[in-house]
């Protein structure tokens, strides 16, 4: 049975389950969703609690299968819960997964939470995980893209009594919130308590806080990665592409890695153009090149953008960027490497803001 976040609180309502699968690369969402599955199983007499983590291959499965069939004398039940960090349980760890996920079925004594990292589509296949989802509840942890970033945290501060501005000086305030701390939610909610801290609510301002409050107090705890840098520069974003370029050098990020995720985007956009001009429907196109997801859907708007003269141009300057990481230097061209990205990322940038090919000219 798969579950989203926003579902867990009303299904724990509804009655708890013997076994939990929690996957997915936020901490503080993941780490959120167990705790609500550890207060539910408490208040209903689960007093004892053992952890086991997964690290290598030779983990001893047998002591996690002889703890699901054992009680202490001082609890009559019990959790169990199982961190697998690799997201990989190896041939030993698959068979005890599955065997654990049959047993679970009418335990009412044990509750057994699994806790992976995100997945992909072949670990989903994967039969230990099939045998997880049948036996229980599987819950998908999804990171807070940055559109959504500023609700989040207008709803969390609602939470402890605080709001921004009415109007359009709150929401500037919720975007220097988010611009502080995208990409690093677990910061991002200390951030938050840090404020009911500082501006309580039975102050003057009765929970109302400024924008020069917010900036005075929030941390420029910003993340970023590579892969999110590739989603802001195909959806246009230029200013968001180049403070993310900054943040990932001052992170000490390597340039090869960077232009690799940049260069990568282009090939797959020129693949994908070639096979379409080769009479290959989109969607036909953007599975043969395995583009799924949030990128599937900026590849289908930026695509008739894109002319093959424009991709052919980013692709020289992609090579020509290539040398310049690697420490040669190029005409006209920056001679430092990060600048070279922030060029060659401001093009595509750009390029995917383009009119679509066909698309009348707005006179004004």
């Amino acid at each position: 049975m798969q579950l989203a976040a926003n579902q867990l609180g009303n299904h724990l309502q509804r009655g708890l389950k013997s076994l939990y699968t929690l996957h997915g690369d936020e901490p503080l969402l993941q780490q959120e969703a167990l705790d609500l599955i550890r207060a539910t199983a408490r208040a209903q007499g689960y007093s004892e609690r053992s952890s086991h983590t997964v690290a290598g291959a030779h983990f001893d499965w047998s002591e996690v299968l002889a703890a699901g069939g054992s009680l202490s004398l001082f609890a009559d039940k019990q959790i169990i819960e199982i961190r697998i960090p690799s997201g990989k349980p190896g041939k030993d760890g698959s068979v005890a997964l599955q065997q654990l996920a049959h047993s679970a079925q009418g335990n009412d004594a044990t509750l057994t939470v699994v806790l992976l990292p995100r997945l992909d589509k072949m670990t989903k296949s994967s039969a230990w995980f099939a045998a997880l989802e049948g036996g229980g509840v599987t819950l998908q942890v999804e990171p807070i893209e940055r559109q959504a970033l500023p609700q989040w945290i207008a709803q969390r501060l609602g939470a402890q009594g605080q709001r921004v501005e009415a109007g359009e000086a709150g929401q500037r305030t919720l975007q220097f919130f988010a611009d502080r701390v995208e990409g690093n939610l677990l910061a991002a909610h200390q951030e938050i308590q840090k404020l009911g801290l500082l501006f309580p609510v039975d102050g003057a301002a009765g929970g109302v806080l400024s924008l020069e409050q917010v900036e005075s107090a929030v941390l420029n705890v910003a993340r970023f990665d590579v892969f999110k840098l590739s989603e802001a520069v195909l959806a246009g974003q230029a200013l968001r592409v180049q403070r993310m370029l900054d943040g990932l050098q001052a992170e000490g990020e390597a340039e090869v890695l960077v232009h690799y995720t940049l260069s990568e985007d282009i090939r797959a956009l020129k693949r994908v153009k070639d096979a379409m001009g080769q009479g290959r429907p989109l969607p036909m196109a953007l599975r043969e090149q395995r583009i799924w997801g949030t990128k599937e859907r900026l590849f289908e708007r930026v695509l008739p953008r894109l002319s093959d003269a424009r991709l052919s141009e980013l692709l020289q300057s992609a090579h020509v960027v290539d040398g310049i990481v690697k420490g040669l230097k190029q005409p006209d061209w920056p001679t430092s490497g990060w600048q070279a990205l922030h060029r060659l990322a401001l093009q595509l940038c750009l390029a995917c803001l383009a009119r679509p090919a066909g698309s009348p000219r707005v006179v004004g």
